[in-house]
């Protein structure tokens, strides 16, 4: 089949997932809460970033939605898709969200952290998110919506949707690149450091867990993990990038975020 035909058929694909997602009955997932600030967007960059017409970029807070390919990458799959039913999202509202701002603010690109509105009280996050079209992330302090944004990732990792469809989830051993990632694998060692604690899983990823992250976990919850199977999300580094490596050490490090990012499979 030639490249035009290729094209042709990827977005029949895509324009056939987009009706199945639009015609899904909406569930309640984090409820809008009081006090909004009322934006009006001026264009959707990606599948969690806006831009405002007051200039500020906004992130979405709760989830990391596929990347769009920029600079000669390739996009990810679904990354295209995300971004449109952001837009559409937000022209069901009139062009207009509202946002409540993070307790952290800012990213370290300088945009805004927010939790995002449509005027039905749907949070735009938890709506992708319930539609497969991102991973729940969390990053303390901007963690409030933990929980309901975690129900609305399930509701569609059970039912298949979108990214669920063929399971992200990969193994530790078989990482090859850095960037964020859902990985398994059974715990190997566990070291303390005057930082954290450091989990050895599959013997190839190391999640760095901060000692401000620890009193998150239930009593001896840590201690356990050893020999047991985990899921754990975050920002995967590539340690080779920057050598020199110590003896020992491991390539791909996983920095926790927060507790909410690793979690014990029950197997």
């Amino acid at each position: 089949m030639g490249l035009p035909a290729l094209l042709k058929k990827a977005s029949l694909v895509g324009a056939f997932f987009m009706a199945v997602i639009w015609h899904l009955p909406a569930q309640a997932f984090c409820p809008v809460p009081s006090g909004l600030t009322t934006v009006k967007v001026q264009h959707v960059v990606d599948g969690d970033t806006l831009r405002l017409v007051d200039g500020r970029s906004v992130r979405l807070i709760g989830i990391n939605a596929p990347e769009i390919g920029r600079r000669g990458k390739r996009s990810e799959p679904l990354a295209e898709t995300a971004r449109r039913r952001l837009l559409a999202l937000v022209k069901d509202n009139g062009g207009r969200v509202g946002l409540r701002t993070g307790r952290e603010s800012r990213d370290r690109y300088g945009r805004t952290l927010a939790q995002v509105y449509g005027r039905s009280g749907d949070n735009l996050s938890a709506r992708l998110l319930a539609e497969g079209l991102g991973l729940r992330v969390a990053i303390a302090p901007n963690t409030r919506l933990v929980a309901c944004q975690r129900q609305a990732e399930q509701a569609a990792r059970t039912a298949g949707r979108g990214i669920w469809r063929d399971s992200p989830v990969q193994r530790a051993g078989a990482l090859r690149r850095s960037g964020f990632a859902l990985v398994s694998g059974k715990v190997s060692d566990i070291q303390r450091n005057r930082h954290g604690i450091r989990i050895e899983v599959d013997n190839s990823l190391v999640v760095q867990v901060p000692a401000k992250l620890l009193r998150a976990f239930p009593s001896s919850f840590i201690s356990s993990l050893k020999g047991q199977p985990i899921e754990v999300r975050g920002w995967v580094l590539d340690r080779s990038r920057k050598p020199p490596m110590k003896p020992g050490d491991k390539r791909w490090l996983l920095p926790l975020t927060d507790a909410s990012m690793l979690e014990r499979l029950n197997r």
